[in-house]
């Protein structure tokens, strides 16, 4: 929720917060699985952000013809690392994705509303995953970790 809150209205976080979030996510995937299927799927799951952080470098270079640092923020590329701990593979993409999907309709929503113009992503998909993780602890979602 904080991390949310001050992406939202300062669009800054403290950068605290995101180790917090990694570790707590970790821990409840890494208490629910194998200790060698974790770290397995982890490391894909920070390949796939790699690759994702190249697509972007790349195309924010190429095409809109500025830098990164422009288009994505710290704060993003941490809680996209920081995720990474959370979910198997196959969950861990659809879950991004849908979170990415989630993030843009509510800046839809939500746009004419914002005093600056640049989306809070972090903030966006941290609400997100608060709403996985609430599902999922209600028994809405039975395994998180098995999808």
């Amino acid at each position: 929720m904080a991390i949310f809150y001050q992406d939202t209205k300062e669009r800054s976080v403290y950068w605290f917060l995101f180790p917090i979030v990694a570790f707590a996510a970790g821990y409840l995937y890494y208490t629910n699985t194998l200790f060698e299927l974790f770290w397995r799927t982890s490391i894909a799951n920070l390949g796939i952000i790699a690759l994702i952080f190249l697509v972007l470098q790349a195309y924010s270079k190429f095409k809109l013809k500025t830098d990164v640092k422009e288009v994505f923020g710290l704060g993003d590329a941490l809680l996209f690392i920081g995720l990474c701990v959370a979910f198997p593979n196959v969950t861990f993409i659809i879950f991004f994705v849908f979170s990415l999907l989630f993030s843009l309709l509510l800046h839809f929503v939500l746009k004419n509303k914002m005093k600056v113009k640049s989306v809070p992503l972090a903030g966006y998909m941290s609400a997100f995953f608060i709403g996985v993780y609430f599902i999922h602890w209600t028994g809405f979602l039975p395994n998180l970790y098995n999808i």
